[in-house]
């Protein structure tokens, strides 16, 4: 029979799978399908991963690197129009009202560049450097966080991120100019039954046998998606004859045909972020369109996240600032038994836990941006405890500024203004800020990330003796190789400059900080220690120790920030810049952190862990039911993750590009 045009065309069209089912994988094969997706070398040095190996290494940090004098007056010309822009045509409070961004503030920062801060100059953009680029963001979303998400998604995470750094010069020159003046892009890989388990991604995108691609499936909390005109989609490949297959990265035009925005998402917070629900129905998509090559999906957006992650703690570094600058002058004003409330211990402790955590937070982020220009260090693991770290201070400073406000922290600004005070929206900002230990990769999921790359060294030498799969010549060649790395490892722990009194004397002027110094490079070695030890012990069951891994994470953590804080007080006093209140800062924040990190030596051998599983054994097998009794559930009857069926969609189209 002679096929007419439409039977053609209807063979040359995969058809999507009609169940939507999710790859079955176990959970080895999901933790192989990360593993193969993060770097595995480590080319150039890195101060965070050294840290973890009890080596602590000053000489990478100290002293402080700096922008060149070009770079540094390009981005303070910038920072310049863009705070006028932001206390001239930015309302925050209307934001929040209408959970919108006005349409003409979004034309206003295409025209003032803002969507091409991170992107070269050849291509239209501002060319600005890491560093410049968070103060931006820093500055921008403390006027609205929902903005600063916005141009976040796009340059940290959308198009400009990965096409920079895996896209070919043909998609850099027809893409980057968009997204540096008019266009606006989305990263999409999350789907409603899919997180940080990637293994279990559903979107497919089939070769057509034209050498194209046609995607189906749908994804969740899009960010930008709803106004997106480029969107970054992640999806898997079927292997075939000329295809090695796997998850792939698509640069894909937002308004094709068969795209629609389903919902625009609400949320506590971030109200006016433009994220929602995108479904694709056989959209077409040129295999030029495609980022690198099949299968490097994953590492692609792994990469991209080395330094996209950055974003977020710059902007809870503006809330920490925000956040000193309200606590000092309600807490001045705000009298309690005859004296201010800054002057009650109860109160005091609590401005300056705020007062040197932001400081010691900047001071991580600006290390570790810095350390990104420059190139010279594998800031991997510094980026992503940067991100934890911040988004777990800056909720804790928000929270602490609620409590020294009162009542008044808890209630809206808009309800303050009406009754004729002034309207500082404390809980708005603690709500903002709430989603930043979710967004790109939980404080969970960090945790576990960091400690993989933590136990690197050790693995690599010793993995296959905890691999079941393993064979005896594969155990006994890595016992071997072990023995001479722990051989020589091992004695370095036992001592180093941190027992010296002397030791980091530059340091110490009218506040001595080189004690904190010692202290980190003592406890680097302690926690290195813990961490073979730990690995002795349970060997195989070691990745199933979370709650220990996450102490170890957080130990280091803040190392890593007693180190940026005193690094960074030396610099400013060198540059006769606040130096002497610098170290009284930093002095602060390493006496504050000490106090946890001892706590959480404490609690890596003396914890609940144990219990901890007994009951959630017990709570998932309705042991404890009873205990639900005597409330009732607001909750409706749907179901606890929508249909994701493949195949058109059924709903309206919520997409509003801006132009």
């Amino acid at each position: 029979m002679t096929a007419t045009p439409e039977s053609r065309r209807t063979h040359r069209t995969p058809q999507p799978p009609r169940s939507g089912a999710r790859p079955t994988v176990t959970e080895r094969e999901a933790r192989q399908v990360a593993e193969a997706a993060r770097e595995q070398d480590w080319r150039r040095p890195s101060f965070a991963k050294e840290l973890f190996l009890g080596r602590f290494r000053l000489d990478l940090v100290h002293p402080h690197p700096l922008p060149a004098t070009e770079d540094a007056e390009r981005g303070e010309e910038f920072l310049a129009k863009l705070r006028d822009f932001c206390e001239t045509k930015i309302d925050g409070a209307r934001i929040e009202r209408e959970a919108r961004i006005p349409d003409e503030v979004v034309t206003g920062l295409k025209e003032l560049g803002a969507l091409g801060m991170k992107i070269d100059t050849k291509y239209g953009g501002l060319g600005l450097t890491q560093v410049y680029y968070n103060k931006a963001l820093a500055l921008v979303g403390s006027a609205s966080p929902a903005i600063g998400a916005l141009l976040s998604a796009h340059q940290s995470i959308g198009v400009p991120q990965p096409l920079k750094i895996f896209g070919t010069q043909e998609q850099k020159d027809t893409f980057l100019p968009r997204c540096a003046r008019t266009d606006i892009s989305a990263f999409l890989l999350t789907e409603p039954d899919v997180g940080s388990d990637p293994a279990r991604l559903a979107t497919t995108a089939v070769p057509d046998g034209e050498g194209g691609y046609v995607l189906d499936g749908v994804k969740l909390w899009t960010t930008n998606g709803v106004v997106a005109d480029l969107l970054v989609v992640m999806a898997r490949v079927p292997q075939g004859e000329g295809h090695r297959g796997g998850i792939t990265a698509f640069v894909v035009e937002a308004a094709s045909e068969g795209i629609t925005v389903e919902h625009r998402n609400a949320f506590m917070g971030l109200r006016g972020l433009e994220n929602g629900v995108t479904r694709f129905h056989r959209v077409r998509v040129p295999a030029g369109h495609r980022i690198g090559e099949e299968g490097q999906g994953l590492k692609i957006a792994l990469t991209t996240l080395n330094t996209g992650r950055l974003s977020l703690p710059a902007m809870c570094v503006g809330a920490g600032k925000w956040c000193l600058k309200i606590a000092r002058e309600w807490s001045a004003a705000r009298e309690q038994w005859g004296k201010p409330v800054a002057l009650h211990e109860a109160v005091g402790s609590k401005i300056s836990f705020i007062a040197a955590t932001t400081f010691a937070l900047e001071a991580v982020v600006d290390l570790s941006s810095q350390m990104a220009d420059e190139n010279r260090n594998d800031i991997r693991i510094e980026a992503a405890l940067a991100k934890l770290y911040g988004s777990e201070m800056a909720c804790l400073m928000a929270d602490e500024l609620v409590q020294i406000r009162g009542g008044r922290g808890y209630e809206t600004a808009d309800s303050l203004r009406a009754r004729g005070e002034r309207a500082v929206p404390a809980e708005q900002m603690l709500r903002d800020l709430r989603i930043n230990r979710i967004f790109e990769g939980s404080t969970e999921i960090m945790h576990l990330l960091i400690a993989r790359e933590a136990v690197d060294a050790h693995l690599s030498v010793a993995g296959d003796l905890i691999d079941p799969e393993k064979t005896l010549g594969d155990k006994a060649k890595a016992g071997a190789n072990a023995g001479v790395f722990y051989a020589k490892w091992l004695p370095r722990l036992v001592a180093g400059p941190g027992q010296l009194p002397g030791t980091y004397g530059e340091f110490k002027h009218e506040v001595d900080l080189s004690p904190h110094l010692r202290y980190v490079e003592r406890t680097a070695r302690r926690l290195a220690r813990s961490t073979f030890y730990a690995m002795s012990r349970w060997q195989g069951r070691m990745e199933t120790k979370q709650g220990f891994l996450g102490r170890v994470v957080d130990i280091g953590a803040e190392l890593f920030a007693m180190s940026a804080a005193c690094v960074r007080a030396e610099l400013l006093r060198r540059r006769d810049d606040h130096g002497r209140e610098a170290y009284q800062l930093a002095d602060a924040f390493c006496r504050q952190s000490r106090v946890r990190v001892d706590e959480l030596f404490g609690r890596l051998w003396t914890n609940t862990d144990d219990i901890d599983r007994k009951v959630v054994k017990g709570v998932l097998s309705g042991t404890y039911e009873w205990l639900e009794q005597g409330v009732l559930d607001p909750s409706d009857d749907g179901p606890w993750i929508a249909d994701t069926t493949s195949g058109p969609s059924t709903r309206s189209n919520e997409h509003r590009p801006i132009r």
